[in-house]
C-alpha cells in the first residue's frame, strides 16, 4: 500500500509499504480522508515521534475492509470513525472515567502507525460506526470536534455568558460553533490571520480581533478556550477572563510560557479558574463528547465544509510540509484522501 513515512523530522517520503494484515480483535480500514492536526505539524517537522520511522496522522475516517476474528456487529463496507488514543484499560485514571490521564496509551500517528496510509488496522475498543450517508470527510473531523467539546465542558458555562476563543484553526472554529449551539451572547474570536477571522465569524463569532490588537473595548468572558499555543495568547486568554471566570488551555505551545506580572495578578485577584484539557475522551470510552459529534456533523448542525481549505491526495503530502515549514500560505483545515 502506499503511505507517507517519516524517517526523521522534515524527511517524509510517500512510498510503497507491506500492506496490514487484519488481526484477531481488530477490522481493516480503508483510509477514505485522514486530516492534519495542529500537533502533526511539530511532530512531522522539529520534533519527531516516540518511535521513527512512523506513519502519522491520527484524525481519520474509513469504511471497514476486512473483519478480524473476535468481532461482531460490523460490517464490510461500513464508514467508521477512529478515536486516535487506544486506552489503557487498566490505569486507575481510565477506571475513574479519565481514560486521557492514564499513562500507558497508545495513539495512532504517534506511537503506532497512522492513517496516513491507505490501510490501518483498528481494534474493537476504536471502531465508531457513523450514521448512514455520512460524509467520510465529516467522519474524519470528529476528533478535533469532540476535542473542542471537551475543553468548553472543562467550565461551567451557561447559555447567555460571554466566550472567547483564541486561535481559529479547525479546533477553534469548532468551539466557535458549540458555544453558539449552547447560547453564547457574545463570542469573540482573535487570530492572526484575517483570513481565519472571516472564517470565525462563518462560524458565528460576533466579535473579531487580529492578535496584538488592543481589547480593551471588547466584553470580558465567562470562558475563554486557548487553542493557538502560542505564548503571547496565553497572556491575552487570561485577561479576557472576567472575574471569576473560566480559561481553557487546549493549544500546545513548542517554547516555554513565560506569564507576566500583571496577567499573575489579575489570575489572582480576580480568582480565574486555569483548566488544562487533553485530548477529547471521557467514560465511557470514547465519551459523550463523540457522540454528540458524531450527531452534530450528521445533521449538519456543526458546519465543516467552510474550513476546508485543502483537499488533497496523499501523494501531496510531503510538499504540503514543506509549505507548513516556509509557512507559504493560509490553510484551515488539510484533508489528505490516501
Amino acid at each position: 500500500m502506499k503511505a507517507a513515512v517519516m524517517y526523521k523530522p522534515g524527511d517524509i517520503r510517500v512510498e510503497e509499504v507491506e500492506k496490514p494484515t487484519v488481526k484477531a480483535g481488530h477490522a481493516l480500514v480503508r483510509v477514505a480522508a485522514c486530516g492534519v492536526c495542529g500537533s502533526d505539524i511539530p511532530r512531522m517537522l522539529s520534533k519527531g515521534a516516540h518511535r521513527m520511522p512512523l506513519i502519522c496522522g491520527h484524525e481519520f475516517a474509513g469504511f471497514i475492509e476486512e473483519i478480524g476474528e473476535g468481532i461482531e456487529g460490523y460490517s464490510v463496507g461500513e464508514l467508521v470513525t477512529v478515536p486516535p488514543m487506544i486506552p489503557d484499560v487498566s490505569s486507575d485514571q481510565y477506571q475513574r472515567g479519565f481514560p486521557s490521564r492514564s499513562e500507558n496509551y497508545d495513539y495512532f500517528g504517534s506511537r503506532r502507525d497512522g492513517a496516513y496510509a491507505e490501510y490501518v488496522n483498528v481494534p474493537l475498543t476504536n471502531l465508531i460506526k457513523v450514521p448512514a450517508g455520512m460524509d467520510p470527510i465529516a467522519a474524519s473531523l470528529v476528533d478535533p470536534a469532540a476535542i473542542a467539546l471537551h475543553a468548553i465542558w472543562k467550565a461551567d458555562f451557561k447559555a447567555g455568558q460571554s466566550a472567547a476563543v483564541v486561535g481559529c484553526g479547525p479546533i477553534g472554529l469548532f468551539a466557535i460553533q458549540w458555544l453558539r449551539l449552547m447560547g453564547a451572547k457574545d463570542i469573540i474570536a482573535i487570530d492572526i490571520a484575517e483570513e481565519k477571522l472571516a472564517m470565525a465569524r462563518e462560524a458565528g463569532a460576533t466579535h473579531s480581533l487580529l492578535s496584538g490588537s488592543s481589547d480593551a473595548e471588547l466584553p470580558r468572558c465567562q470562558l475563554v478556550i486557548e487553542a493557538a499555543g502560542h505564548p503571547s495568547s496565553f497572556t491575552q486568554a487570561v485577561q479576557l477572563a472576567k472575574a471569576g471566570g473560566h480559561v481553557v488551555f487546549i493549544g500546545i505551545p513548542t517554547t516555554d510560557v513565560p506569564i507576566t506580572t500583571a496577567t499573575f495578578s489579575y489570575f489572582l485577584r480576580q480568582e480565574i479558574s486555569l483548566h488544562g484539557a487533553w485530548n477529547s475522551f471521557s467514560a465511557p470510552f470514547p465519551g459523550d463528547e463523540w457522540t454528540a459529534s458524531i450527531d452534530k456533523l450528521a445533521s449538519g448542525e456543526l458546519q465543516w465544509k467552510f474550513m476546508i481549505t485543502h483537499d488533497l491526495p496523499l501523494s501531496e503530502l510531503p510538499d504540503m510540509f514543506k509549505r507548513y515549514a516556509e509557512r507559504k500560505e493560509i490553510a484551515a483545515k488539510v484533508i489528505f484522501r490516501p
